[in-house]
């Protein structure tokens, strides 16, 4: 029960991520401060999703399901902070 990431519960949380990631929108202007701290979260965030995707290519669920939840951590520290704009709380942790 609960001891070890199914391909199941890897896809599920890839299609959450993955979604989060399509809905997302910068909510601070352009010329903001906090505009590089978007950019890098955004940036951080998809190359996570990326190494989740490579990682679960190769068979290596543990280390996919790991970067899934650092991309998502991204995601939602984003949303937490302001630079994000989350409304749907299926998606963003706090939104």
């Amino acid at each position: 029960m609960g001891r070890e990431i199914t391909e199941e519960k890897l896809l599920k949380y890839f299609k959450i991520t993955e979604e989060a990631l399509n809905r997302l929108e910068i909510a601070v202007h352009e010329k903001s401060l906090l505009m590089k701290v978007a950019e890098d979260f955004l940036t951080m965030a998809r190359s996570y999703f990326e190494d989740a995707r490579y990682y679960y290519e190769r068979g290596d669920y543990v280390t996919a399901f790991a970067a899934l939840n650092y991309a998502h951590g991204f995601i939602d520290a984003g949303v937490r902070l302001g630079v994000f704009r989350g409304e749907d709380d299926r998606l963003f942790a706090f939104g």
